[in-house]
């Protein structure tokens, strides 16, 4: 063949590709060259095979038989026997043994009924009968689904076969039935997706033998019709009776080559036919292949170890029982999680997240979003406050009527209040707590390395964490019992009893509107709206804008296209249930007087991917003055409103005194609330918690145990130890052996580039246009093209020919010189013959 320095490569890229199998690295990630058989179903691919092996070993019988990817290693050997590489160690001499090993194994993973996957079969057969190849057999593609095969069969095959031909170091072999018709095949229709220019695609043409008399594949064979930058190679495989009649296959080889000897169409083409030919240039051409992918091939394995460099330093050395490597590797990775706590806690500039929040900016948004909302969902209900006040008076005076209005209601309707913070602020220490256990266990898988000490590093601070949240919660219920010690009515913006009063006699009561600050821009976010009509998709995402006056959305950030805008005065939040199937959390905005809020929809319901992001907008709508709704008891309202009765003038005064009362000096009492939680939380709990992580872990990590057992391997990490070094020294002898192979070595080069965009090439049938063909010396016969078709025409609109070699040029063509002749028309006299003028008479 010319190249038989070159046979060599095959091997070497089978020993790559078993090596880089055994440690877990499959032939996907290295896109080793390799040839993959394309055909469609029943096409005779596995045949073909079976004829270069010169054995049956493939399963037969009807329908879909190859249902998943066999990988078919082919080596020269003085012996004859295969193996897999899902049982090493394992030979099989008998090949009947390898085919119901690939059945066996095919129904493993597939099930008995037709099913498919994409995972392969490894099978390497050695033979003194084969050369040097690697094949890919894949499922012939179908239409339609057999058996409990899904209704997608089709798609699922087609995705599986362009999963291996996409690869670029992938040769694809292309057999097509010569008894169909060629523009219908698959496997040229999958080629010519993949490899448009056809520098990757062999043609093969199966029964032959089949064709109907008086046809012919001539023209596929003479590269005539559609034709392949790698040309056809025609193949005669066993019939179905010769199969069930157990024909020899050498039997089977010499009927195809008496086949294309003795048939009248293919005996010229005969030493370029048949399963040995198809054979060698296969084993060319993947040699070939292989020789030009071997540059990118070694940059691909070189990148991959310097990629190991630093892990392998590591590993090289290792010794998993040195008690100073132990001490160390402690050490570091105490002091290694002490570090990621406080970077995840207060933030750093290297290594951020940009895919979800921190510890710390969780904590933050609890102490700024979470929990202020905690509190305002326990603000007091107007009605239920004045019901409470005029109790409280009208009990204080007993039978008496009340001529001053008493500061004991006030007292006791305050205290009332302020014990109802001790619920928010406590769940906000539960909140703050649960996210300090999240950060501790992300900063321990750095430790999964050693299990041992991952859990008991992980045991120690949650055990800290838990006696500190016990510690800041009573520090919290001390807050505010501190609060209910002592009313300080003499604060400085506390608005005291005279100013009450005033307020009271002039009926203006401080509410929600009132304390809003101009029409300030709260927030502007993206939030899906489910008020949309189910033609629509019944619901969409838009841009919200939120002032303290009202919300409005628009079409998107740019904010050019309004959609609506709500007034938010009188307006209510309310959670609303997630539906069966829907992921998103959702809220709803609603009047309390049952009135339509946006177009005929009682509320409006908006929704975000997480909780936190809708928690975020609850406390933007918060500083609207948009307050969650209380839900009441059933009953609650008609009876207090039967109990309550009519207030007499003197009473509505002194209710509406002790209301503005409560009202001021509890903004007071919730403003400091609001500023002394987080304080407490961060000094008490996080500060503390990694105080002790920087401080006093290591010590309690030396008091809970043996060391040495603590710092035992996990079995994952010395499995990941012993595939990395295998890893890094396979690739290592990769490089090697790439390194020693010639390159100078002769190749057959690429054919010139066909032009297969139409069925038939132009003029396959009609003349040579002139100047299509070269130039012949006079009297020499025209050339004839081989066989009966005839010569295609250069297509008009291929690119320029290339230059001939310069030469002597050509002696100009001169046209031979007519003779004149006389007109045609015979009716005109003939001229005259000029004669010599009469001579004059002489005078006598």
């Amino acid at each position: 063949m010319g190249n038989r320095g070159m046979e060599d490569l095959i091997p070497i890229v089978n020993k790559l590709q078993d090596a880089f199998a055994a440690v877990g690295i499959s032939y996907e990630s290295l896109d080793l060259p390799q040839i993959a058989v394309v055909g469609g179903q029943s096409a005779g691919k596995s045949s073909v095979l079976e004829n270069f092996v010169g054995r049956d070993f493939l399963p037969r019988g009807s329908g879909i038989v190859t249902r998943r990817p066999l990988i078919l290693q082919l080596n020269n050997s003085n012996t004859e026997y295969g193996e897999f590489l899902h049982l090493k160690g394992k030979t099989f001499t008998d090949f009947d043994e390898i085919r119901k090993e690939i059945e066996n194994e095919t129904d493993r993973v597939t099930g008995s009924n037709k099913g498919i996957s994409n995972i392969p079969i490894n099978l390497r057969v050695y033979s003194p009968n084969v050369l040097n190849l690697t094949l890919i057999d894949l499922p012939g593609m179908t239409k339609v689904p057999v058996g409990d095969q899904p209704a997608d069969i089709e798609m699922q095959i087609r995705n599986m076969v362009l999963e291996f031909v996409n690869k670029e170091n992938c040769l694809i072999l292309a057999v097509s039935p010569a008894n169909a018709d060629l523009a219908n095949s698959d496997a040229l229709k999958v080629a010519k997706e993949v490899d448009p220019q056809g520098t990757r695609t062999i043609g093969v043409i199966t029964k032959l033998d089949l064709m109907d008399d008086g046809t012919d594949a001539r023209a596929i064979l003479e590269n005539q019709l559609l034709p392949l930058r790698r040309g056809y190679i025609g193949v005669v495989n066993r019939s179905q009776k010769d199969i069930e009649g157990r024909k020899d296959i050498k039997a089977a080889l010499a009927a195809e080559r008496k086949f294309f000897l003795s048939h009248p169409a293919y005996r010229h083409l005969a030493d370029k036919m048949g399963t040995p030919y198809l054979q060698k240039t296969l084993n060319q051409q993947l040699t070939n292949h292989i020789r030009d992918t071997l540059p990118q091939l070694r940059n691909k394995l070189q990148t991959q170890l310097l990629a190991m460099e630093k892990d392998v330093a590591e590993y090289k050395n290792f010794r998993p029982d040195d008690p100073a490597r132990k001490t160390k590797a402690m050490l570091q990775m105490v002091q290694q999680f002490g570090v990621d706590f406080e970077k995840r806690i207060e933030g750093s500039g290297d290594q951020i997240n940009t895919i979800e929040l921190s510890g710390g900016a969780r904590i933050n948004r609890i102490f700024h979003e979470r929990f202020p909302f905690e509190v305002v969902k326990m603000e007091y209900d107007e009605k239920e406050l004045r019901r409470e006040i005029s109790y409280a008076i009208k009990n204080i005076h007993g039978v008496r009527v009340g001529l001053f209005t008493p500061d004991m209601a006030f007292e006791a309707i305050t205290k009332r209040q302020i014990q109802r913070l001790k619920e928010p602020s406590l769940k906000c220490c539960d909140m703050v707590i649960q996210e300090l256990n999240n950060v501790v266990r992300q900063c321990g898988e750095k430790m999964a390395r050693y299990p041992r000490l991952r859990e008991e590093t992980e045991r120690i601070v949650t055990t800290h964490i838990r006696e500190r949240e016990q510690t800041t919660k009573d520090q919290l219920l001390l807050l505010i019992d501190l609060q209910l010690a002592y009313m300080n009515t003499n604060h400085e913006d506390f608005i005291g009893f005279a100013n009450a009063a005033a307020a009271s006699n002039k009926r203006t009561v401080p509410s929600q509107a009132t304390r809003k600050v101009g029409n300030q821009v709260i927030r502007k976010g993206y939030l899906n709206l489910h008020n949309v009509s189910l033609m629509r998709g019944g619901s969409k995402d838009y841009w919200f804008v939120l002032t303290a006056e009202s919300i409005s959305w628009f079409k998107d950030e740019e904010e050019k296209e309004k959609k609506y805008m709500l007034p938010l005065d009188g307006l209510r939040l309310r959670d609303i249930e997630q539906g069966f199937m829907s992921r998103r959390h959702t809220f709803g905005i609603f009047n309390p007087d049952t009135r339509n809020v946006y177009k005929d929809y009682k509320q409006l319901e908006l929704s975000a991917e997480s909780q936190e992001e809708i928690d975020s907008w609850k406390a933007s709508f918060l500083r609207a003055g948009v307050y969650p709704e209380r839900i009441k008891e059933e009953g609650e309202a008609s009876s207090q409103q039967a109990e309550i009765g009519s207030m007499d003038p003197q009473l509505e005064r002194q209710v509406e005194t002790i209301r503005n009362l409560v009202d001021s000096y509890m903004g007071i009492i919730s403003k400091q609330i609001r500023d002394l939680v987080p304080k407490t939380c961060m000094h008490l709990c996080i500060n503390n918690a990694k105080d002790f992580i920087l401080g006093e872990m290591l010590a309690h990590l030396y008091s809970s145990g043996d060391q040495g057992s603590m710092m035992e391997e996990s079995v994952e990490e010395a499995q990941r130890r012993e595939e990395m070094l295998k890893m890094y020294h396979a690739t290592k002898e990769a490089l090697k052996i790439i390194g020693d192979i010639s390159m100078s070595t002769m190749t057959v080069p690429m054919p010139p580039p066909v032009d297969n965009d139409d069925m038939l090439k132009p003029f396959s049938n009609g003349p040579t246009p002139a100047g299509g063909g070269p130039r012949r010396a006079p009297g020499q016969p025209p050339s004839r093209p081989v066989g009966n078709m005839a010569a295609p025409a250069p297509n008009p609109q291929r690119a320029s020919p290339v230059p001939m070699i310069p030469s002597r040029p050509d002696v100009p063509h001169r046209p031979a010189p007519t003779i004149p002749r006389r007109p045609a028309d015979g009716n005109k006299p003939a001229p005259p013959i000029p004669g010599r003028p009469a001579v004059p008479a002489r005078p006598t």
